[in-house]
């Protein structure tokens, strides 16, 4: 079911809106002004992935444990809770959607949307990296790789990667050239911006 929801996005990028420039901050047309943060693919954005959860701000921390603690009741109504309570609605469609917990369930059918739970805590428990220091776009992104090149990962970070997506996602990044499947976004003022697929 991931490759499913990695092909769709695929498609939506074919047939969305002209792409801005690399590296910087979308508005997604279906999140009425949210910001996203685009594929980070220049050399000069990339960094190297952090572990230490000390180098989060105290409120992004506060906020990945939020978001933690409600992915892991298994009810994705809680983690849509956090979302409503957040400063503004976090992106998680391209296509429109306004319900998360519907656009879930529709996405994964078979487990009515709590793979979904998985995935979110997976990404979580990642390593992060620390885009746009000292901008107004500056973000802590889950998992490392959406800012790191696929062809350079080594062995090791691989096998991390394919604990997230199939042999058919891996193919299909590959040949967009970026990792395009879920990644969480937040802030250092703890606003969760983004858990979306696709670019």
């Amino acid at each position: 079911m991931r490759s499913v929801t990695l092909s769709a996005a695929i498609l939506a990028i074919a047939f969305a809106a002209p792409a801005i420039a690399q590296g910087t901050i979308r508005k997604d047309p279906a999140a009425a002004g949210t910001p996203q943060l685009a594929q980070v693919k220049d050399d000069a954005a990339r960094t190297e992935p952090i572990s230490d959860l000390a180098r989060l701000t105290d409120k992004a921390r506060t906020m990945r444990a939020r978001i933690l603690e409600a992915a892991k009741t298994g009810d994705i109504g809680k983690v849509a809770t956090v979302m409503q309570s957040n400063e503004m609605m976090p992106v998680f469609s391209f296509g429109g959607d306004r319900d998360p917990v519907a656009f879930w369930k529709s996405s994964y059918p078979d487990s009515e949307g709590i793979e979904v739970l998985a995935i979110l805590i997976e990404i979580l428990e990642m390593p992060f990296i620390h885009v746009d220091k000292g901008t107004p776009q500056e973000m802590f992104v889950w998992p490392y790789f959406y800012g790191m090149p696929l062809a350079k990962l080594t062995p090791v970070q691989k096998v991390e990667l394919f604990r997230l997506v199939t042999g058919t996602d891996w193919r299909e990044m590959t040949d967009f050239g970026a990792y395009i499947f879920f990644r969480v976004g937040i802030a250092p003022d703890g606003v969760w911006h983004f858990f979306v697929a696709g670019d």
